[in-house]
């Protein structure tokens, strides 16, 4: 499954490393070609030559030791690698590459790395839990370094919790997935709509929803790694922009509008995910409205219902919505499907415990033309993104609807 793609594994400090060696192993019996870069650390725990014998490659360690003279290891390593991971992934790398620190063989090939990094973390659990190793984490996502989190159970030094680093057999698996996915999208312009909208009501207020914007970048980070030209138009959220993905930042309804628009001439796929508002103020005041005895009355407009403009206004475009309901999913999504012209609505029960706004997981249904009809059960959002673009799209180039 792996045959010759081409695997970078940086392998910092920490007894999690004996895992390493087994993951070297995993991925070379897979068909993949690793190579290792060892930190001083991790050089305490296992010797270079356990990872020169499960890779049959020359491991680095030492910035300085060039072992081709025609190259620069550190730079030729970095533009050598279809993928890199760095496993077990310490406190300390995590906080030098977050910051932008290259003092060491590892961290210089990451900081010149152009392939996709993924960062498989290994640590006591209250380290984990740091808030400096949070911020880290965090930027990382920002930057687009995908993780490989931690398992819990029982940790070396003693405690129970987050901190394990994921089994070789698992990091194996997540890799030939990502190695095997058909690039069911490639050359094809996906526009895909994520988040909230904001109606504002005077400088300090404004109208919006629970959504988090998690379906949507999901979506469009699946899109991207099937190959797409991938184009995020995104309310306010605090999400790291997947990588491969262009982010249009939008506040207001109408300005979500005027930018879908703006892309959907050439789009060949349309993804509505966004939770656009309904209704927004008829007049936003200038000055922050001061409290009053009694009540207080704000008149509402309707917003441009998007979907609609775009199923209205569809040539070769693939229209696809979303329905979030509490109630009658199934007759809701069938309705708008046909009185928006869309060609799919993915719907789901936002009521429903881990499947509505803000969670990592979610239920859906996914209605098309002729009563196609096809379930998904409850998973993660990034593999149910996976999933659903997959189905759409073999079925588009089956004909079947």
């Amino acid at each position: 499954m792996l045959a010759n793609r081409k695997i970078l594994l940086c392998v910092s400090g920490g007894i999690a490393v004996y895992k390493a060696v087994a993951l070297v192993s995993k991925l070379s019996q897979a068909g993949a070609v690793v190579k290792v870069i060892m930190t001083e650390s991790a050089r305490q725990f296992v010797q270079p030559l356990s990872f020169q014998v499960m890779s049959r490659n020359d491991v680095y360690f030492d910035t300085f030791d060039e072992k081709d003279s025609s190259v620069i290891a550190h730079i030729d390593l970095a533009d050598w690698a279809d993928l890199i991971i760095v496993a077990p992934a310490t406190a300390n790398v995590i906080g030098k590459l977050a910051n932008g620190i290259g003092d060491d063989m590892v961290t210089t090939t990451l900081l010149a790395a152009t392939a996709p990094i993924w960062v498989a973390p290994a640590m006591n659990v209250h380290m984990y839990d740091h808030p400096a190793v949070k911020r880290n984490i965090q930027q990382l996502h920002e930057d687009g370094i995908q993780f490989i989190e931690p398992s819990e159970g029982f940790l070396a030094c003693g405690y129970v919790g987050k901190g394990r680093l994921e089994e070789p057999e698992k990091i194996t698996a997540l890799v030939t997935d990502y190695f095997s996915r058909p690039q069911l999208l490639a050359g094809k312009k996906v526009v895909v709509t994520a988040g909230p909208t904001r109606e504002r009501i005077d400088p300090v207020r404004f109208l919006t929803n629970f959504s988090s914007g998690k379906m949507g970048y999901a979506m469009a980070q699946a899109a991207a790694q099937m190959g797409a030209e991938t184009i995020l138009i995104s309310g306010p959220v605090s999400l790291p922009v997947p990588r491969g993905v262009k982010r249009i930042g939008v506040e207001s309804a109408e300005e979500m509008l005027q930018a879908v628009k703006a892309e959907y001439a050439d789009a060949d796929v349309v993804i509505k995910s966004a939770a656009v508002a309904d209704y927004r103020p008829v007049h936003a005041e200038t000055q922050k409205m001061k409290k009053k005895e009694g009540g207080a009355v704000i008149e509402l407009e309707r917003t441009v219902d998007i979907l609609q403009t775009l199923g209205r206004e569809k040539q070769q475009q693939l229209l696809i919505g979303f329905a979030a309901e509490t109630n009658d999913v199934a007759h809701y999504a069938k309705d708008k499907l046909e009185r928006k012209n869309a060609d799919y609505i993915i719907a789901n029960d936002v009521s429903e415990a881990q499947a509505g706004f803000d969670s990592d997981t979610n239920r859906v249904t996914l209605f098309g033309a002729g009563g196609f009809e096809q379930a998904f059960g409850m998973m993660p959002k990034d593999e149910l993104a996976r999933r659903l673009l997959a189905a759409i799209m073999e079925r588009e180039m089956r004909h079947d609807r």
